[in-house]
């Protein structure tokens, strides 16, 4: 269930020209607060903006999942999708690479799509 979830939110992000997408495992993780991240960025906060929105849609459409909670929407610079088991993270570029995400979490197991 969750890979093709992945997949879907990879595919998703793809569409909108989500750019270095990123999965990481974290089950394996013990302070882990979910099982998978799911990481993108893009260069404005309108293509952020369309990427979450399509994440959303197409989660909805081919998983019938709904977003839990989602933060970030008043900036753009950072938005966060919450599954629960699986947090979308998709990011302005500038601040992905400040925030580096994927550094704090590098004992994960990392996929590149």
């Amino acid at each position: 269930m969750e890979n093709r979830e992945i997949k879907v939110i990879a595919e998703a992000m793809s569409e909108k020209k989500g750019m270095d997408i990123v999965s990481l495992d974290l089950r394996n993780i013990g302070t882990a607060i979910s099982d998978y991240f799911i990481v993108c960025n893009a260069d404005s906060t309108t293509n952020v903006n369309a990427i979450a929105d399509n994440v959303e849609d197409r989660m909805m459409e081919k998983c019938g999942r709904k977003v839990l909670r989602s933060q970030g929407r008043e900036n753009s610079f950072w938005i966060i999708l919450d599954y629960g088991d699986i947090v979308v993270h998709v990011f302005q570029t500038q601040y992905r690479e400040f925030y580096r995400l994927e550094a704090l979490w590098s004992d994960a197991e990392r996929f590149d799509f």
